[in-house]
């Protein structure tokens, strides 16, 4: 299989002279979870961003056969879809319009003027992450762990091959993180590449097939789970130990800072 993106040497350094990537070297397949992990400041954000051609950078990132950096900024908002950090939305607009946003790169640039095909985009979107009931409801008005189903349905009616998320269970509550990663699981099963970026180690073991270590902005460890996320990696660039045990067939990791 040939990898959905492939990354060569790349690197970041800000104009303050700090380097926040340092020559990332990787090659991703579609239909799988990769969680990137790292210490605050390790350059996850950072290369979350890059991956999406949000913030310039040196070295290379392809998207299947094409350099990303040759592909027009439309072209880029449909090969890739981009979950932010926090959810937050400021404009008191119905739920189904906010999804329908996810539509902008196909052309869809009023919520209420949508084509056919933009329809079924943003009803097959709300379904899969369970907010059709929300459809006419201020987002604004919505809970926090409402918000960030209605956030990762405009992320899933991009239908985009690849989905970049940062941190997309950050300030929500266990269940709630619990049903944003089997949401992301169930759409990598479709054959949709998902890059999430966290700092639960217990989340990345269970639901990730792959989990990238980074470090002082450097690819520290790679590979499934149990490898990236040994006793030694833990030590090394987290600093705590942890237990480890199985529950119903799934890795349990619970952090355990005593290094």
């Amino acid at each position: 299989m040939s990898p959905i993106i492939s990354v060569s040497n790349l690197s970041k350094t800000y104009g303050s002279g700090f380097k926040a990537l340092k020559g990332i070297n990787l090659d991703i397949n579609r239909g799988e979870i990769f969680a990137l992990l790292g210490p605050n400041g390790a350059g996850k954000t950072t290369l979350l961003r890059a991956l999406a051609g949000l913030i310039p950078s040196n070295g290379e990132i392809r998207i299947g056969d094409d350099a990303l950096a040759l592909l027009p900024l439309r072209e880029r908002a449909k090969r890739f879809a981009y979950l932010p950090q926090g959810h937050m939305v400021h404009w008191p607009l119905p739920a189904r319009d906010i999804v329908a946003l996810g539509r902008y790169p196909h052309g869809a640039t009023d919520p209420g003027r949508l084509s056919p095909r933009d329809v079924e985009a943003v009803l097959r979107a709300m379904q899969a992450v369970d907010v059709v009931e929300f459809s006419d409801r201020r987002v604004t008005e919505l809970s926090g762990g409402e918000r960030s189903r209605v956030a990762l349905a405009r992320v899933l009616a991009v239908e985009a091959p690849v989905i970049l998320a940062d941190e997309p269970t950050a300030s929500l509550d266990p269940r709630h993180q619990i049903d944003v990663m089997q949401k992301l699981r169930n759409v990598a099963d479709t054959g949709v590449l998902v890059i999430v970026v966290t700092h639960d180690l217990g989340l990345a073991a269970r639901f990730a097939d792959h989990v990238l270590v980074l470090s002082e902005g450097r690819l520290a460890a790679q590979g499934t789970p149990d490898e990236a996320l040994s006793e030694s990696v833990l030590a090394s660039v987290f600093r705590v130990s942890a237990y480890r045990a199985e529950f119903r067939r799934e890795t349990v990791i619970v952090p355990w800072a005593d290094v």
